[in-house]
């Protein structure tokens, strides 16, 4: 039979079976977020499309080609976040967060782009951003470093490697754009269309082109780290003693520019080489500018992003099993009087239990299938509520991933059995 309805081409069903996986990966990023000092803001997945055209880049692939947008009721042009840092920004100006113009920010959902859909490249996908405001100097630029090389320890990420690169100054970079616009012209013949397209609007951005024709124009093409100010070459001389200083590797790729306009001197990205042409798991720089282009005042920003599509299937591959989401229970229960009682200690046992994650079978069934579900839960045992049991005030406990023998116990030594195998109890 045909199916009526299937997902949106590029937006995918995270399964039970997969969602462990993020829930593992989403709570280790949290909880080294917040050790850090970040605070959560959640933020819109809708926001005016001028917001991003004005922060991104009018001429940059994401606004050009990959926005969803459309016009609501009133007649006005909105579009699904393509990314979220200039959301946050937004957020910053409009809620009066950068009156303290320090502030150390993360968020976490869905991202929606128009593209071809591919491993690792997805129309909706998932990231979380990171955004420290009010801090000029590389010291923070390394914090964040630091922080994204605890993520992969933590997690246990192989085989990722940090690219450094620095943007300079906007006059530093008008310069070099006078330069570089100077050779592609020499060149143009050998451009594809989209390098011709953006030669005079946007021509950095013919540097991350992965055209495979445009590869040698670009090895042999002028080189910004070559022409940086005095101020961008000390914030990465300066940043990049602190990455030696805590044993951080990293290569500078002098060819890394990012694809978002709003980024200047750093630049970063995490990559690897398991995961195809998408390998970029992480990235993320400074955007010093930002804030005042968004009507805000002329405050420092730095920050990045983790793909957790990529993040995740990086981790799948070397058998990383993410947050167990089994129960630890399941109450198993037999005959009318059992199942009149099971709901009530059920309930009793997780109020004085809060760390107990116990199942209750539903919808009856025999002793036998009652079991086969506890089975399929992946609970470790199945309490096992039955009429000998209620009327000897004992409950049996049959142990489903151990080889150990079933036992009796008084109802009154259900807790003591716990408070051997779970966590005290919240007071």
């Amino acid at each position: 039979m045909a199916k009526l309805f299937q997902a949106v081409r590029g937006m995918n069903d995270a399964l039970p079976a997969d969602t462990p996986l993020w829930a593992g990966v989403e709570a280790t990023l949290r909880d080294i977020l917040v050790s850090y000092g970040y605070q959560e803001i959640r933020l819109p997945l809708v926001e005016k499309t001028e917001l991003f055209a004005r922060s991104i880049g009018t001429v940059t692939d994401i606004v050009e080609k990959e926005m969803y947008t459309f016009n609501d009721r009133n007649g006005d042009s909105l579009a699904l976040r393509p990314e979220g840092t200039a959301g946050c920004v937004r957020a910053c100006i409009e809620q009066g967060l950068l009156r303290n113009p320090m502030q150390r920010l993360w968020y976490g959902g869905p991202m929606f782009r128009h593209e071809r859909p591919q491993q690792g490249r997805y129309r909706q996908f998932h990231q979380i951003g990171v955004e420290a405001f009010g801090m000029a100097g590389p010291d923070i630029d390394a914090e964040l470093i630091c922080m994204t090389a605890r993520c992969w320890q933590r997690l246990g990420v192989q085989d990722v490697a940090l690219e450094l690169n620095s943007l300079g100054t906007r006059e530093a970079r008008a310069a070099y754009r006078e330069r570089l616009v100077g050779y592609l012209e020499s060149r143009r013949e050998d451009l594809d269309e989209d390098s011709r397209r953006r030669l005079h609007s946007n021509p950095l951005r013919v540097l991350d082109s992965k055209h495979p024709a445009m590869q040698a124009i670009i090895a042999e093409a002028p080189v910004l780290l070559d022409h940086l100010d005095l101020e961008s070459r000390q914030h990465l001389d300066r940043l990049q003693e602190f990455l030696s200083a805590v044993g951080i590797t990293y290569t500078l790729n002098t060819r890394l520019v990012r694809g978002l306009d709003y980024y200047s001197k750093t630049v970063f990205e995490w990559v690897t080489g398991r995961l195809g042409a998408q390998g970029t798991i992480c990235a993320g720089g400074r955007y010093d500018g930002l804030v005042e282009q968004l009507g805000g005042a002329e405050i420092p920003a730095v920050g990045f992003a983790i793909g957790l599509e990529r993040l995740i299937a990086l981790l799948g591959s070397d058998g990383y099993t993410g947050l167990d989401q089994s129960p630890q229970a399941y109450l198993v229960m037999v005959g009318e009087q059992a199942e009149r009682r099971g709901l009530i200690l059920a309930e009793t046992l997780r109020n004085a239990w809060p760390a107990l994650h116990l199942q209750f079978n539903c919808s009856g069934g025999s002793f036998k299938t009652q079991l086969k579900r506890a089975d399929r839960s992946r609970a470790q045992w199945a309490l096992i509520l039955g009429q000998e049991e209620i009327d000897s005030d004992t409950i049996a406990i049959k142990f489903l991933r151990e080889a150990q023998e079933q036992t009796t116990l008084p109802m009154a030594a259900l807790d003591d059995f716990l408070r051997d195998h779970l966590p005290q109890p919240t007071q």
